[in-house]
């Protein structure tokens, strides 16, 4: 199980590793960034449009503070069509991520949650730690795809290996 220092670690790390990225991402042109490359989601754009999506949903489920997006998994590429409107989003959303973390109780982790998933289609129960695990492990196999894409468009992400980290 995890802990709560875990979730703060991973919520800073989500936000140091957005910030990476998105500052590459940035120097390139909409049509770079646009550009299909092959991947799930075929673009840097759509694909970080989809993470944003996801996170927004993951915490809907955690928080009733954050509204579930009423989009899904197939319109979640398209719901940030200006770079700059993703940007702000992002970095708004990454601030809400790491302020829920700050307050995650050790108790409320440990506990069962049940949810519909709209990737299996049904009702799913898991532990609380495994499902914000799955938060955090969804966020780095995405940006693991947009750091190849970057990549590839001549782009140059600094480091994301976590012990690295800034404090």
């Amino acid at each position: 199980m995890i802990d709560g220092a875990y979730v703060q670690r991973m919520a800073r790390y989500n936000r140091w590793q957005n910030q990476n990225l998105y500052g590459v991402a940035d120097q390139l042109s909409d049509d770079e960034r646009c550009k299909e490359r092959g991947a799930w989601f075929g673009s840097i754009h759509k694909t970080l449009s989809h993470l944003l999506w996801a996170d927004r949903f993951w915490l809907s489920r955690f928080t009733s503070d954050v509204p579930r997006p009423q989009a899904g998994i197939i319109e979640s590429v398209s719901l940030y069509p200006d770079w700059d409107n993703l940007k702000s989003e992002r970095a708004g959303f990454d601030q809400t991520m790491i302020g829920w973390a700050d307050l995650i109780d050790p108790a409320w982790l440990a506990a069962d949650y049940t949810y519909y998933s709209l990737a299996a289609k049904r009702e799913v129960s898991k532990s609380r730690w495994l499902l914000v695990t799955h938060l955090f492990n969804h966020q780095t196999h995405h940006r693991g795809q947009v750091h190849s894409m970057l990549t590839q468009a001549g782009g140059r992400p600094s480091d994301t290996d976590l012990p690295f980290m800034p404090d």
